[in-house]
């Protein structure tokens, strides 16, 4: 099913990319190499990756610099070898997924791409070992689009697929909260391998309060009722998960190169994590931060099964640090 595409090299020119959802359309799934800069011709299209840095991947520099001379807790499993680990992000060109994906390849962590249209990855994260980044091609919404050789090695998941609360140009193409939230994941974690380490959800806070002001006004077109769907089916799935629930996001979406001035105007000081249980924290949270705790609740034990609230604060945050981020979900916890 799977066929390689060829390439040829291409001068060097910027790709700015605006991200708008579009028809589906059925095609095998494939793996995309991204390991030269190139041309990637497939069929009636021709693809380009663009020499200029990814801003994704700028973004998470300073926060990885950050906590470079961490030691690993032995509470986690965080200081296993990246290379036993491939990571499935679905959502990966989103706000939240491109920090994801980021993250995960200046770790050097093996991951493997579920999109809809897989042009975006090429713009959004730039020249790639295939061996870093695998890319298929399909859409949670249609099961058919789920086959089985996208899990093949598959050891973790993280799923930060969204659309927006009320009606925009992102619901076209039939792209509603329904259809994401409740019947993507559905569709998604009923297609996942038992042998699955972890997935790791990203939800939203408030979801349990649906009908209470002011989250009854959030939830008119009923986004908070499919995505508590969403997480019932994944808690009675049987997979080993931890759900994530971002407050408002900022900082972002990172469809600019024009990164670091998003972060300095929006994310500040506003580096500090709280983390929350039983959705009673009401703020904001920076996609800078539910990324890092999303790659983080991979691995540190203590947060399998369970439910986070997470805002950003103004302060000093827990960067990349393994031992800061076990203490912040256990003090969560009570632990």
């Amino acid at each position: 099913m799977a066929s390689r595409l060829s390439f040829t090299p291409l001068p060097d020119f910027p790709a700015p990319v605006e991200v708008f959802p579009r028809p589906h359309q059925r095609s095998p799934c494939f793996t995309l190499p991204l390991s030269t800069f190139c041309s990637v011709v497939s069929s009636s299209k021709t693809i380009s990756i663009s020499r200029r840095g990814s801003p994704a991947l700028n973004a998470v520099k300073e926060q990885l610099i950050q906590s470079s001379n961490s030691e690993p807790t032995h509470d986690s499993k965080t200081d296993s070898s990246s290379s036993s680990k491939l990571v499935l992000v679905v959502g990966g060109s989103g706000g939240v997924g491109q920090l994801v994906v980021a993250s995960l390849l200046k770790r050097n962590i093996k991951s493997r791409l579920l999109l809809r249209d897989p042009e975006k990855a090429i713009a959004l994260f730039g020249k790639q070992d295939e061996e870093k980044l695998q890319v298929f091609e399909g859409d949670t919404r249609n099961p058919e689009d789920i086959d089985p050789s996208i899990f093949e090695g598959v050891t973790h998941v993280i799923c930060c697929t969204g659309t927006t609360a009320f009606p925009s140009k992102r619901w076209n193409g039939d792209n509603t909260p329904e259809r994401v939230d409740w019947e993507g994941v559905r569709n998604l974690v009923s297609a996942l391998p038992p042998s699955l380490k972890r997935i790791v959800l990203v939800s939203s806070v408030g979801v349990t309060k649906s009908s209470e002001l002011p989250w009854s006004i959030m939830n008119l077109f009923g986004v908070l009722k499919f995505k508590k769907m969403g997480e019932d089916f994944l808690r009675n799935s049987g997979l080993p998960f931890t759900i994530i629930r971002p407050g408002r996001l900022t900082d972002g979406p990172y469809t600019s190169y024009d990164l670091n001035t998003l972060l300095k105007a929006t994310a500040g000081q506003r580096r500090a994590v709280l983390i929350g249980q039983g959705d009673k924290l009401v703020g904001e949270a920076s996609r800078l931060v539910i990324a890092e705790a999303c790659i983080q609740a991979l691995d540190i034990d203590s947060t399998q099964g369970n439910v986070y609230e997470i805002n950003s604060v103004e302060g000093e945050g827990p960067g990349s640090d393994p031992q800061k981020w076990l203490e912040l979900f256990k003090a969560a916890q009570g632990q």
